[in-house]
């Protein structure tokens, strides 16, 4: 088994540690003798930690898996800004350096990454692929809502056993530091959980006579992966930089004028870099060779994803489906066609 080296979970939820501990690219198997060993083998992990790990190897593998949904999610909210939640290869992280800087960064991908493993989990309980839950027990009964009387029924998504197992585990490191980064990342974490409950709907069933809704059964599930990412999208963009009180408890904003955080706000304590070029230190990749709209006046165009260096253009010819018609019935036949695009790519720092 090739492992991380010691001390490479510094500073990073043990999610993201335990993505990069994997061999091969497919996860360590985790049977009751594998899980063991393998939870005594990931540096950094407190005894917390461990402890649920040896515990419960099966949510650790349904972890794993989802892994790639938050990273998906994340480079999807960021892939026409210098900034694109891009991975490193062969890196002790999947993000290099960049979430040792307390940036605004770091604590969307705290957020987003605490939101997947609660979103992951909740996921698997309803689908009966976990032992130790399954659909929310306390759902039973009669209710109300706006539109009235309803009866609890089907499957409600029991996103509390997700909630409280995502606590447990991965606040478990921070919660033994608590030193201004650790709580950086517990609020973070925090907005990140809530984030995934409070987009949580009702959805019901009617029954009745002709269709009609005199009878309801209900029951709460949780909202697509990407409304939660849009959600930490726009906390991201209004995260408060705070600085730490003068107790060492808790914080307060750096601008004096402005209303201090809440808990479903993101939060953070350095500026960002530009992410203009590569900076080792800040854990900038740059934006040399990203492409870029010329026609477009926002993010991705070219003049601010180069940061003002000029571009590239390329002639490049793509496939693509043309002359579809429907025939009857039912199918629509296309030709290939090429077309000829230009791809317009920042140059690279010089």
């Amino acid at each position: 088994m090739n492992l991380l080296p010691s001390g490479t979970c510094f500073y990073l939820s043990v999610v993201i540690c335990w993505l990069t501990s994997r061999v091969d690219g497919s996860l360590w198997y985790m049977g009751t003798l594998g899980s063991q060993v393998m939870c005594d083998n990931i540096p950094g992990l407190v005894n917390k930690q461990r402890q649920l790990c040896r515990q419960h190897p099966n949510i650790m593998q349904a972890i794993g898996a989802g892994i790639k949904d938050w990273i998906g999610e994340c480079q999807h909210q960021f892939q026409n800004h210098r900034w694109n939640c891009n991975t490193i290869e062969r890196d002790h992280n999947v993000f290099g350096r960049l979430l040792l800087r307390s940036s605004r960064e770091a604590a969307f991908v705290y957020a987003i990454s605490s939101a997947g493993v609660v979103h992951t989990l909740t996921r698997a309980c309803s689908q009966g692929e976990l032992q130790s839950c399954s659909c929310d027990p306390t759902k039973k009964g009669s209710s109300r809502d706006a539109k009235g009387a309803f009866d609890w029924g089907g499957c409600s998504d029991h996103v509390e056993h997700a909630m409280r197992f995502s606590q447990a585990f991965v606040d478990a490191k921070e919660r033994k530091e608590r030193d201004a980064r650790a709580l950086m990342n517990l609020h973070n974490n925090r907005a990140g959980r809530k984030a995934v409950k409070r987009l949580m709907s009702l959805e019901c069933k009617c029954h009745g006579v002709s269709g009609s809704c005199s009878v309801r059964t209900c029951w709460l599930a949780l909202a697509d992966f990407r409304r939660t990412g849009d959600h930490l999208r726009r906390r991201y963009n209004g995260a408060v930089q705070v600085v730490m009180n003068q107790y060492g408890t808790g914080f307060t904003t750096a601008q004096r004028h402005l209303k201090r955080p809440s808990k479903n706000d993101l939060v953070y304590f350095e500026d960002s870099p530009d992410y203009c070029i590569r900076d080792q230190e800040s854990g900038s990749v740059g934006t040399g060779g990203r492409v870029c709209n010329r026609t477009s006046r926002g993010m991705d165009s070219c003049e601010v994803m180069c940061c003002g260096r000029g571009y590239d253009t390329s002639h490049i010819s793509r496939n693509t489906k043309c002359e579809c018609k429907f025939h009857w019935c039912c199918a629509v036949h296309c030709r290939d066609c090429k077309l000829d695009v230009d791809v317009h790519t920042c140059k690279a720092q010089t």
